[in-house]
């Protein structure tokens, strides 16, 4: 009798020990600067060096200036807050992070880049906790961020940046883009009740408040856009007559003029001439 009762409790134990997930792999930072971060699966994927410089952003000098002097007091493990940056789409938000990201890792090597899907801020809090007290500094960037579903990614956020009773990790500075200085949807009072809405607006708004510099990034004028125009055609030996002419041409088929609209503009005269952009 009590062996089959040992025997059975050894194999409930078993059968536990197998419902226990698999310990998450150790992430090997040493093979790149930037990374993606797989939250499903628990993975940092390795990506390339990003390639524009940051001298190619143009327009936006007090932005790069005032980001990337909150970096570098960061990098050098200095006080810096989380980061906020919004305004128009296609203003050079998200680029301008990762151009600045290369050049101050360029500086500090124990600097990393982790990505982090928008879709995945409620696993925001474990991300941070793994990365607590690794001897890497993170550069944490989520894209286009924003609550479409609700308070609850608010709520997520707000637990990571905050870090419970620890505080935040020392080694992880979060930063975000937005086109929208608040962070809500568009639609955020049409899908609930008034009462629902405003309590998420309140959570939404609260999180925002927790980013310590927010940089804003007006719609680009048509002076600045050309200079990105012949910037861009200078750092890579694209001459043509007429570039001004066209470039408002491309810009007004696109009904917008912004960075990301030159860049194209200039990605299309490079087809035409048979050029690379490189260098």
């Amino acid at each position: 009798m009590t062996h089959d009762l040992n025997a059975t409790l050894i194999r409930i134990a078993e059968a536990l020990e197998r419902l226990v997930p698999a310990p998450m792999p150790e992430p090997d930072f040493t093979c790149a600067k930037l990374f993606r971060h797989d939250a499903g699966l628990g993975l940092f994927v390795a990506a390339p060096d990003y390639p524009l410089a940051l001298d190619l952003l143009v327009g936006v000098e007090r932005q790069k200036s005032r980001f990337v002097e909150n970096l570098r007091r960061f990098a050098k493990a200095r006080p810096a807050n989380p980061v906020l940056l919004w305004g128009a789409r296609g203003a050079g938000k998200s680029s301008m992070v990762k151009a600045a990201f290369m050049a101050v890792a360029a500086e500090q090597p124990s600097l990393r880049l982790i990505e982090v899907d928008r879709d995945e801020v409620t696993a925001l809090p474990r991300l941070f906790e793994r990365l607590r007290g690794r001897p890497e500094r993170f550069l944490v960037l989520c894209d286009d961020l924003s609550f479409e579903e609700g308070a609850a990614s608010a709520k997520a956020l707000k637990s990571a940046l905050e870090g419970g009773v620890g505080g935040p990790p020392e080694n992880v500075l979060f930063t975000a883009t937005s086109n929208r200085r608040h962070l809500m949807p568009r639609d955020h009072n049409e899908t609930k009740g008034a009462m629902a809405a405003a309590e998420d607006a309140e959570e939404e708004v609260s999180v925002s408040d927790r980013f310590g510099l927010w940089i804003g990034f007006p719609p680009m004028d048509q002076p600045t856009y050309l200079e990105a125009v012949r910037l861009y055609a200078q750092r890579f030996d694209l001459t043509i007559k007429d570039l001004d002419r066209r470039a408002l041409q491309w810009s007004q088929l696109r009904g917008s003029r912004s960075g990301r609209v030159a860049w194209q503009f200039i990605r299309d005269l490079a087809g035409e001439l048979d050029r690379d952009l490189q260098g």
